[in-house]
């Protein structure tokens, strides 16, 4: 995939051009609580492939990503028992935007305001590419798997349902 012209800037952006990663802008109509349907619906692709990225924490309020299909939801108690820990919860948006630097709706799992453990669906891997938030509501990069995988050296699980 080649790089795109005239990039807006975000963390993850400028964390994708500084790794040298292969990424396409996907920019679409964002749409408020539209999630991964509606980013799936305006770019004309299977949102299997869209990859949602959610802020969760543990049950000491330590914050980790999980990358889920669109499609699909996470099920915290797998989650947790994947990982090791007495529980999982959604963390709030006030939260989560302190944890990431990103605003709910443009959530990237690419330069987090801080350095955050990062689960993977297992299944994610299998895809030929994938929608991944850039930063920004509206904005989606597509890349490779194996791409994502070398930069953010996620933890497979299976949470998902």
């Amino acid at each position: 995939m080649a790089k795109t012209a005239n990039i807006p800037s975000s963390p993850a952006i400028r964390m994708l051009q500084q790794h040298q990663a292969a990424f396409e802008l996907q920019p679409y109509a964002y749409e408020d609580h539209g999630g991964t349907a509606v980013a799936a619906r305006e770019l004309g692709v299977d949102e299997h492939q869209v990859i949602k990225t959610l802020v969760m924490e543990d049950e000491n309020h330590q914050p980790l990503l999980i990358l889920m299909h669109g499609d699909q939801e996470v099920s915290t108690k797998a989650l947790a028992r994947e990982i090791n820990v007495k529980s999982i919860t959604p963390c709030q948006p006030a939260a989560a935007t302190r944890h990431t630097g990103y605003q709910v709706g443009g959530i990237s799992p690419f330069g987090t305001r801080k350095a955050l453990p990062v689960y993977m669906e297992e299944s994610i891997v299998r895809l030929p590419y994938i929608y991944i938030n850039g930063g920004r509501r509206g904005l989606l990069v597509k890349i490779l798997p194996a791409d994502l995988i070398n930069l953010l050296k996620p933890i497979a699980v299976q949470a998902a349902r």
